[in-house]
């Protein structure tokens, strides 16, 4: 039971359903529940993320796990029985310190006070196999490859054989295993106006211990973090959560002071946010999307960062804009795509992949790069970025842009890359980044208008 009465394994059964009922997006209807609920703690809010999040990342396991010890097919169970068993397994076998005996205690009351009296014998039952005959339970091995990661990892096949196929075993397993790791909450340190040291200080006093990152720079792990709205008012504006590989992709394009930098995909605007405070206090950061209301999210974090070199617009990016023709320094083009690489974080993306939707993403991708190419000055970059892990949106994509714009030609990342990101490909303008245990999948492509640019200070 968690603060005031709110029971925090029936919060997850209600949020899990409702994902199941309406396939609503799984981290805003967790973000939903914590934001109306901020009487939680720490640790209950983190005991309810890590329940809810964990059992919809490991559907397809944890299905097969209840078929071992359960007589009546998981199809055919009732929905709220069905997602007791799912959470009380997931406790079982993938949670440490959680006592066998408040599962199955708190699962029985659940199936009653859900009105499935008649049930509770079953739940007690089944639970009680799972609790004493834990090694009953056997999954597909590695000499069936698509079933082990389909089953192990809970990775559609779909995914798993495209993934096998083009990395093998050992790096597809990889992976998928990164998507199932507890993340560190990654943020970037606002430089424009502070110092890194004072926002340190800051979350110091806040009782949040802050650890470097390897890269880049002013990227930073945070621990014990109480929540981001209480974090972010006690440093006054000076950090904005966000993944590495999506700092990287904007250290890519090469942005110099005095630049004018246009997103054309913007919110919620970190892109934008790194663009403009790279540029500390100079040039012109122009940030659009699609809506009012994808807009007004940008606007919320451009003013609890204070930044003045910045402004949004309302724009359907899949539009030409004439009067944008050549005006700026670096178009940064992150696309709408099919969000493979930040399945760890929303793992409801992988239940929905499919090769028509990647194609379907992959045109739309085409149709803004033929209008956001045409806004790069001569001698600009264009950086064109999607957190996939997919073939046909990304490299294709690049082959055909190339194609099809003969004056852009692909520039080498590396200089702007950690030497371990560093290989062939990223020499040639392009890198897929894997996910792993700190980072997110990320591709990024790197386009010079013309000719190269001379000095990348």
């Amino acid at each position: 039971m968690g603060s005031k009465g709110v029971n925090l394994r029936e919060a997850s059964l209600d949020t899990i359903l409702e994902f199941e009922k309406t396939k609503a997006k799984s981290d805003e209807l967790i973000h939903r529940f914590l934001d109306s609920h901020g009487e939680l703690t720490g640790q209950e809010k983190r005991f309810y993320m890590r329940l809810t999040k964990g059992c919809i990342g490991q559907l397809i396991k944890l299905d097969a796990v209840i078929s071992f010890y359960s007589d009546t097919p998981v199809n055919k169970l009732r929905p709220v029985i069905r997602n007791i068993l799912r959470i009380s397994a997931y406790q079982l076998f993938e949670m440490d310190g959680v006592p066998e005996r408040a599962v199955v205690s708190e699962a029985v009351k659940l199936a009653r006070k859900r009105g499935f009296s008649s049930l509770t014998g079953f739940v007690n039952a089944v639970l009680r196999k799972m609790a004493a005959e834990p090694g009953r339970v056997k999954l597909p091995g590695k000499d069936e490859p698509v079933r082990y990661l389909n089953i192990r990892y809970s990775m559609p096949e779909y995914l798993a054989e495209k993934w096998l196929k083009r990395y093998g075993l050992d790096t597809a397993e990889k992976i998928c295993a990164a998507f199932l790791d507890e993340r560190p909450v990654t943020v970037r340190l606002v430089r424009t106006g502070r110092t890194a040291e004072e926002t340190l200080q800051e979350l110091q006093k806040a009782g949040v211990s802050a650890e470097k990152a390897p890269c880049p720079e002013n990227a930073f792990f945070l621990k014990n973090t109480p929540g981001f709205a209480n974090l972010a008012a006690s440093v006054k504006g000076g950090l904005f959560v966000q993944d590495l590989s999506s700092q990287l992709a904007v250290h890519a394009a090469g942005i110099r002071k005095g630049g004018r930098v246009l997103d054309v995909c913007a919110a919620p605007g970190g892109k934008s946010l790194l663009a403009a405070d790279i540029l500390d206090g100079t040039g012109l950061v122009v940030s659009r999307d699609l809506t009012e209301e994808k807009v007004s999210r940008i606007n919320e974090n451009i003013q609890r960062l204070g930044f003045a070199n910045i402004k949004t617009e309302v724009y359907d990016a899949e539009v030409y804009d004439k009067a944008s023709e050549k005006k700026f320094d670096v178009v940064l083009a992150d696309l709408p795509c099919s969000g493979y690489g930040v399945i760890g974080r929303k793992p409801d993306i992988k239940y929905s992949a499919s090769e028509e939707k990647e194609r379907s993403l992959a045109a739309l991708q085409k149709r803004i790069l033929d209008n956001a190419c045409r806004y790069v000055k001569p001698g600009g970059i264009l950086l064109f970025s999607t957190c996939t892990v997919s073939e046909t949106e990304n490299e294709e994509n690049v082959t055909a842009f190339l194609k099809d714009h003969p004056e852009f030609r692909p520039d080498p990342l590396d200089p702007y890359l950690p030497e371990e990101l560093r290989c062939e490909e990223s020499g040639r303008g392009m890198l897929q980044i894997l996910p792993d245990e700190i980072k997110d999948g990320f591709f990024i492509a790197r386009f010079v208008n013309g000719y190269p640019v001379d000095d990348r200070g």
